[in-house]
């Protein structure tokens, strides 16, 4: 799985986040390379999960936590 800037993205919010965990939607608009093989990816959180969540963005490393979304047809 190849995730690019501009991606339609899940992620997934832990317990941490207690009554908020789960899986949210939004979109990719930066990554920043960690390691050769890890990045963090930044996601701008669609306008519902902002409401939700109050936050606007949010920045996934581990890969379990992101998933991109089929497109549209």
């Amino acid at each position: 799985m190849t995730i690019q800037i501009g991606d339609r993205v899940q992620v997934h919010l832990d317990a941490k986040f207690k009554e908020h965990e789960g899986w949210y939607e939004g979109t990719v608009f930066k990554i920043e390379p960690y390691s050769e093989h890890r990045c963090f990816y930044w996601v701008r959180l669609s306008a519902e999960e902002q409401a939700v969540l109050g936050m606007v963005q949010i920045s996934v490393f581990n890969p379990k936590n992101i998933q991109k979304l089929e497109a549209p047809n």
